[in-house]
């Protein structure tokens, strides 16, 4: 990317914005998702309008596009249309707005990429416009294939052959990525806005001052930093899969001491700024059954100068023999260190407990992890359009769900993972309300990079709509059905509208109709990165009430309101025509009816597999993952 020049063009960094009624309740989870990444990964804030001169509305057009950098204007529209409702858009068009163009427009671009102006649609030649250094700066970092803001190889094309082709041929399929900033996004954006990261920490233990952690007080043995253990591990998880016996992680030995031995590790100290925190770490068990590693905070007070202990959480028992990942989520307001104790217990134990790659974000835990063991064997070996599930969870407020996941895709694209949500029969159905009502699911695919600010996880989020019925696709049919009250709604009671299937224990349960992406990640992507490691892939599950983003946001008396004046290189107008054909439809009212019972006996039997919409692009020609489908 590269940005405007002019200090006039920058925003403060807590940048004002106000969330227009006219966004779908699932884009409005996806921005503040994004708030969320520009916090984690920059000193760049936001907040909700209080009156400032110039602020982002943000609202439903149609497309997705934004003026670039702060063009004082007040009221600055940002659009965020039908279908950009993915993490990597809205970052992309964010960083429109903070200041900066598209990669490929960087003054040195034809260093990098060839342009094929001949296979450029008529009329947008303009988009492939570069801008010199009189009045953008790249601002010293070297060209990024890899950036969000690049575009891809087949933008504006007139049929399906790349109007721009890269320079070093392996770079093809990588420009237009729309997953997450690059490493270079970030540089320069955390350049352009002279930030200090309000992140807190990450350690990986590869240096002998151990990020300034210390030995506790009040312990009768240490914590020390080692690169095997006879026991296990025999490597650290930074280095996983990659180098043996070149990392290193903490490790508190139980195979020697007596029962109730003692370790403190505590990190150094903390100043939050918000009151929730997020604590990331792998933990390896190799000790005994009933060895214990308890996660404490030490806070400060006033009142309290040499700090309190509060207990967090006990960890114990569970899988031996690998490195796993934990999630504790804390609550802390005041200046404070993590403690990690460890404790023997009295059962044998062969070697002990041992940390490493942990980080301290000032973000919201995952509520669960699944983790896909010998991945890669999997990968070669299941057929394209074979589905994996995922265990059953339950959402904080009681609401089970799964997910679907083709490895290698469905039958017609086995060179992507397509994924899904499903909700099914659980323990509380009969005390929740149904159809399930907006409900945001986060499916997340961790790029295992050891430190979260240079990570590039693949999310897509989808939120149930209580209206949404099961004969969305067959317009002629549903008011018909829907008089005569033969709807089925699409996020209903998965023991109305749910397949009885066996788990792998043998028990039985309903599962509803599946809705996802086809597209959710490429191999190519997929196998790039950190996505597998050490064999496993892991995904970061979650599923939030959003219901509180009906609400619309309290707006003052404007200052100024002026109208976004839309560069035609960014976006267009499309209009949405409506037609109602009573007749018609009274034609097919038979087929209407006797459809409904065959979809309803049906979907009883067996599972849909849903029709896919292919790939698209708008104006500012980012490739979105293919629509949103039921499957």
């Amino acid at each position: 990317i590269n940005t405007i020049l002019g200090e006039e063009y920058r925003w403060p960094t807590t940048v004002p914005y106000v969330l227009d009624s006219s966004l779908e309740i699932n884009a409005k989870g996806v921005i503040l998702k994004a708030f969320e990444q520009y916090r984690l990964k920059t000193c760049i804030d936001f907040k909700a309008w209080d009156g400032e001169p110039n602020y982002i509305f943000v609202f439903k057009g149609s497309g997705c596009y934004s003026k670039v950098g702060n063009r004082q204007m007040g009221k600055q529209e940002l659009s965020i249309g039908a279908n950009c409702d993915s993490l990597g858009t809205v970052e992309h068009e964010f960083l429109h707005a903070l200041g900066f163009w598209h990669e490929q427009s960087r003054s040195d671009r034809d260093d990098y990429v060839t342009i094929m102006w001949d296979q450029i649609q008529e009329g947008k030649e303009h988009n492939f416009n570069s801008y010199d250094e009189t009045v953008s700066s790249s601002l010293g970092v070297p060209y990024d294939y890899g950036s969000v803001m690049h575009y891809s190889k087949t933008s504006f094309s007139k049929a399906s052959e790349p109007t721009i082709v890269t320079k070093i041929p392996e770079f093809l399929d990588v420009i237009g990525q729309r997953m997450e900033f690059s490493d270079s996004d970030l540089l320069k954006l955390n350049r352009l806005y002279n930030c200090t990261s309000t992140f807190l920490d990450s350690c990986h233990f590869e240096e002998p001052n151990i990020c300034g952690m210390i030995q506790g007080d009040g312990g009768n043995a240490k914590w020390a930093r080692v690169q095997m253990v006879e026991g296990g591990p025999q490597t650290d998880y930074t280095n996983l899969g990659q180098c043996q016996g070149v990392g290193f992680f903490m490790h508190f030995s139980t195979a020697t001491g007596t029962q109730g031995d003692t370790a403190y590790l505590e990190s150094r100290l903390f100043y939050p700024k918000r009151r929730s925190q997020c604590l990331q770490f792998y933990h390896y068990n190799s000790g005994g059954v009933d060895d214990q590693l308890n996660i404490w905070v030490r806070e400060y007070t006033t009142e309290n100068p040499k700090g309190t202990l509060r207990l967090i959480q006990k960890i114990s028992g569970g899988l031996q023999g690998s490195w796993e990942l934990y999630h504790v989520t804390l609550d802390v307001s005041d200046k404070f260190r993590v403690v990690f104790e460890g404790v023997k217990g009295r059962d044998t134990s062969k070697s002990g407990l041992s940390l490493d790659d942990i980080n301290l974000s000032e973000t919201k835990c995952p509520q669960y992890t699944w983790r896909i063991r010998d991945f890669t064997s999997l990968l070669a070996t299941t057929p394209a359009g074979s589905k994996t599930y995922s265990p059953r969870f339950l959402s904080p407020d009681g609401y089970s769900f799964q997910i679907g996941l083709y490895i290698n895709g469905l039958k017609d694209s086995p060179d992507k993972m397509a994924i899904y949500l499903h909700l099914t029969s659980g323990p509380n159905d009969d005390n929740l309300q149904w159809p399930c009502p907006w409900r945001q699911a986060s499916m997340e695919l961790m790029d295992q990079n050891p430190d979260i600010q240079h990570r590039m996880n693949n999310i897509r989020m989808i939120t149930t709509d209580p209206t949404k019925t099961s004969t969305d696709h067959y317009v002629y049919f549903f008011s018909l059905c829907a008089a005569m009250g033969n709807v089925e709604y699409f996020w209903d009671d998965p023991r109305k509208v749910g397949s009885l299937v066996t788990d792998t224990d043998g028990s039985k349960f309903y599962r509803g109709p599946g809705y996802g992406t086809s597209n959710y990640i490429t191999h190519d992507r997929l196998k790039s990165r950190s996505f597998i490691k050490g064999d496993d892939v892991i995904f970061l599950l979650s599923l939030d009430d959003v219901t509180g983003l009906w609400k619309t946001q309290p707006r003052r008396p404007e200052i100024r309101d002026l109208q976004l004046e839309i560069d035609d290189s960014i976006g267009s107008s499309t209009a949405t025509v409506a037609i109602s054909v009573f007749v018609a439809a009274a034609m097919f009212l038979g087929l209407a009816v006797g459809a409904m019972f065959y979809m309803r006996r049906r979907r009883r039997l067996m599972e849909r597999d849903g029709e896919f919409e292919p790939e698209r692009t708008d104006g500012c020609m980012f490739p979105y993952t293919s629509f949103l489908l039921p499957q």
